[in-house]
């Protein structure tokens, strides 16, 4: 019987990792509504790139670059980034304060709060997208009304491996109240 159960727990857990590896985040639609701020997870390549773009299309008023290494500069990403000067300047706020999905999410409630933004454009890769949507819903609640746009990647095996034991792994810490 032991067994048994181990085995349908396995096959879920198999299934659920097949399930997660073909549902990875999506980039908004073009239709998408424009929102009061976007926020950008730091972490992997071409998320800032997008947001900025995002900036420079109006579809965001104000974009929060949350994670960023406090030593990073705004002229730095503007150097790294060709034409994002200005934006860098009017528009983008770098937070230093987290360290991980659940404090960005955390840092990012403060910033939307202290602006008083009533919606947000969530910005990371497709294959992080899942547990950073998670995050922030759990912290920001129904406050905000919230658009989801992931950064297309190839992601390895390793990474949606990992990412997929990330996100179990804080679905059942929260389910035990942990």
């Amino acid at each position: 019987m032991i067994s048994r159960i181990v085995s349908l727990l396995l096959l879920a857990y198999a299934l659920g990792f097949v399930l997660f590896a073909f549902t990875l985040g999506r980039p908004a639609p073009a239709k998408a509504q424009a929102t009061d701020a976007a926020v950008v997870l730091t972490g992997g390549s071409g998320r800032i790139e997008h947001g900025i773009d995002v900036l420079r299309a109006g579809k965001a008023k104000r974009l929060l670059i949350a994670g960023a290494d406090p030593a990073v500069t705004k002229q730095d990403l503007a150097r790294a980034i060709p034409g994002s000067s200005s934006r860098m300047k009017c528009c983008v706020d770098l937070g230093s304060e987290s360290v991980d999905t659940r404090s960005n999410a955390e840092e990012a409630n403060r910033w939307l709060a202290k602006h008083h933004f009533r919606s947000l454009r969530l910005i990371t890769s497709d294959w992080h997208m899942r547990r950073a949507r998670y995050e922030f819903r759990k912290v920001l609640g129904g406050k905000y009304e919230l658009v989801i746009d992931a950064v297309r990647t190839e992601p390895s095996f390793l990474t949606l491996f990992g990412e997929y034991n990330k996100y179990v792994i804080r679905r059942l810490a929260v389910w035990a109240d942990i």
